[in-house]
């Protein structure tokens, strides 16, 4: 019975993947804040609840250490939330979080389980959770969409150092999804100059001119199984329409004629 390590499981993609692992028969250890506002995952064999802020190092050691002890076969790196508005709103201490949390603590609970894995192990495998705002950037997006960007080169020049051991590591790029994460894992800042832009962006989630499709989590999460299981040295995943679409666009038309395009979507005309 294989185990996978799973930060950020107490909602969205992060639950779908723990009970799809779950159901396949696989120990699921499931990290997230607060375990102990739990009721779903903790009806499940196969699943160890476990607390994990992954902005907090002592406490990323001490869940990492009781996860080895039971040992690891699969780290999967979902914990993060989003800011959006314009960057001249940001504080300093706001932008530091975003890095905290959806970079650097994916650094954090990585290293030890590098060690781990190339010690005792001989092999292992890191899904992470970037975004199709890795692929192209979003507007009122720019620290969120760096730090995916940011993900996505850190995993692939990580392949190139840890292959040896039979370490692997991959990513899977979803798209928007039909989840809480508006209401739990998303900060918008206000500023009165990105109001206008701010506004056109949810009029064309509205209206289907941002050719944003919400997807179902649970089918997202097999996209992470399928990761997890095909034995491919693949090093992208792309989860959901509108990720494929941009990840297709921008190969086929060029980074110079998509960005184009995207201004052109989302063009303010003042008078």
């Amino acid at each position: 019975m294989q185990t996978i390590f799973i930060t950020g499981a107490s909602s969205g993609l992060g639950k779908a993947a723990a009970n799809l692992f779950q159901a396949k028969g696989w120990h699921v250890i499931a990290t997230m804040r607060h375990p102990e506002k739990e009721t779903e995952l903790t009806q499940l064999d196969r699943v160890t609840l476990l607390p994990l802020d992954v902005t907090q190092a002592d406490q990323v050691s001490q869940t990492i250490q009781k996860a080895l002890e039971m040992g690891v076969d699969v780290v999967l790196n979902n914990a993060g939330f989003g800011l959006v508005g314009g960057f001249e709103a940001y504080t300093l201490d706001q932008i530091k979080r975003q890095l905290d949390t959806n970079l650097l603590g994916v650094f954090r609970v990585s290293q030890p389980f590098i060690t781990y894995f190339r010690e005792h192990h001989k092999k292992g495998l890191f899904l992470t959770i970037t975004s199709a705002a890795g692929i192209a950037a979003n507007p009122l997006a720019s620290i969120y969409s760096a730090t995916k960007f940011a993900l996505e080169g850190w995993s692939e020049a990580m392949n190139y150092e840890t292959d040896q051991f039979g370490i692997r590591f991959k990513t899977i790029a979803p798209g928007a999804m039909n989840t809480d994460y508006v209401g739990r894992s998303l900060t918008y800042v206000a500023h009165e100059a990105y109001t206008p832009l701010w506004n056109k962006m949810i009029a064309g989630f509205d209206d289907g001119s941002t050719n944003v499709i919400f997807s179902d989590p649970a089918a997202m999460a097999e996209i992470i199984y399928e990761a997890a299981t095909d034995n491919k040295l693949q090093l992208r995943y792309l989860a959901g329409p509108d990720a494929v679409a941009a990840d297709e666009t921008r190969r086929q038309i060029g980074l110079q004629a998509h960005s184009e395009q995207i201004s052109a979507l989302y063009k303010i005309n003042y008078v």
